[in-house]
């Protein structure tokens, strides 16, 4: 813990940064338990799969279909501003959920505003991601992705439980405004960042190739092609969230283990055990971390197996407590792939490519949750909502195809290892 309190001490800047983190987290759970709750009691039975794999498609898709888009705005752009006006943005997009959420026939606003929160919210996670390497030395960058992944764990387990109490105690109205009001002091935070000087070089030289998008976004793909480092990492995230459990944690939580007014106790439980499962990862695994992208991937390996495990765990768990053990396995492999595989890309990127490079890594991960969820919503529908495990025991397929994939990547590179490449001159391309 001494080492994460040291870099918060040296890096105000990346103090500031951290803590817009943890008041727009809390935030986020409050939100996400008022409205995935607020579906599943508007839809009919039949259809509460589906209802609430949209809600998930509602949240996913913008990020993944802009997420190139993004990636270029954040190499372009000043960061920050980028990060403060996406913080702002969503403020004002939550407070619009006060006036739909206690009419069931406006469902599909919430479907419809949710859409446009993550529309904002495509560039604050590559955003993030990039600006943390300006902030910090690069000696520090796995303890400042760790710090960066505990938070999110720790803010998830509180969060979520808070929420849940929060939206049972006080009502969603509360919850819905206090969401709004995080997003606003972290705004705030980010805004106070002042040794953060944005970049203004760019990899291509020409007036008419940099002021085409498209062609940046085009620089970004060969860059990945030159850089099997990056390139593999990025696939980590998509790899193992082949198998999204929000849609599973929703139904198991709403109408099958069920606390508090409808399910949104047991639900914010169940995330609870999500992020408890996503702290203790990186803060194990850390030890044996060192500058070596190899030993990170081998780190990445170990998650791959805990995230598999996780899947089999839940498909026979007959308890909440059980089901939230398995869930706890499966966030701990999946916060070890998150944090290390950041860390590989920070490590081997560029900076003037790392907007790019990151929205790429993210825009897989969306694409894989949106399968997924797609995936889940149905099966559950055709199952039946008492035979959800069912679907979790099935996940555990792709989660073993994904392991055996990323041994072969594995053993590729470490056979065929190169160092990081650079951007290429122009006449190159």
């Amino acid at each position: 813990m001494a080492q994460y309190l040291q870099l918060l001490h040296r890096t105000p800047d990346f103090t500031r940064l951290w803590g817009a983190q943890v008041v727009s987290l809390l935030g986020d759970w409050f939100n996400t338990i008022v409205l995935s709750a607020l579906v599943v009691q508007y839809s009919p039975p039949e259809s509460r799969g589906l209802a609430v794999g949209g809600l998930l498609i509602a949240r996913f898709v913008p990020p993944m279909l802009l997420s190139p888009v993004a990636g270029v705005l954040v190499d372009r752009f000043d960061r920050r501003w980028l990060l403060i006006w996406s913080n702002v943005l969503r403020a004002g997009v939550v407070l619009m959920f006060l006036f739909v959420i206690d009419n069931p026939d406006l469902m599909w606003a919430i479907y419809a505003l949710t859409v446009i929160q993550f529309t904002l919210s495509s560039v604050f996670e590559p955003g993030q991601a990039a600006l943390i390497p300006n902030l910090v030395n690069k000696a520090d960058l796995v303890t400042a992705n760790a710090l960066v992944s505990i938070t999110w764990s720790v803010m998830l387990a509180l969060g979520a439980i808070i929420g849940g109490v929060v939206a049972t105690l006080l009502g969603a109205h509360i919850a819905l405004v206090i969401d709004a009001a995080t997003f606003v002091v972290a705004g705030f935070l980010i805004w106070q960042i002042k040794g953060y000087t944005p970049k203004r070089q760019q990899p291509r030289t020409t007036t008419t190739q940099i002021d085409q998008p498209q062609t940046g976004f085009r620089d970004g793909l060969r860059y990945l092609r030159r850089n099997p480092d990056a390139a593999t990492a990025v696939l980590v995230k998509f790899g193992f969230s082949l198998g999204n459990v929000d849609a599973l944690m929703t139904i198991l939580a709403t109408r099958l283990f069920v606390l508090g007014t409808d399910g949104q106790l047991s639900l914010g439980i169940m995330y609870s055990a999500f992020g408890i499962g996503a702290l203790i990862g990186p803060l194990l695994f850390n030890r044996f971390v060192n500058d070596n992208l190899q030993r990170l991937r081998h780190l990445i390996t170990v998650g791959f197996v805990f995230v598999a495990v996780g899947w089999l765990l839940l498909g026979f768990a007959g308890t909440l407590v059980l089901v939230c053990f398995a869930i706890l396995i499966r966030a701990f492999g999946g916060s070890v792939n998150w944090t290390y595989s950041n860390v590989i890309i920070q490590k081997s990127t560029d900076d003037a490519y790392m907007g790019r490079v990151f929205s790429f890594d993210v825009m897989g991960f969306y694409f894989a949750t949106v399968v997924s969820t797609l995936v889940h919503g149905a099966l559950i529908d055709a199952v039946g909502e008492a035979n959800t495990q069912l679907v979790a025991l099935g996940t555990v397929i792709p989660a073993l195809i994904v392991l055996v994939i990323w041994v072969m990547l594995v053993r590729w590179l470490g056979r065929h290892q190169q160092p990081s490449v650079q951007p290429a001159p122009a006449s190159g391309d």
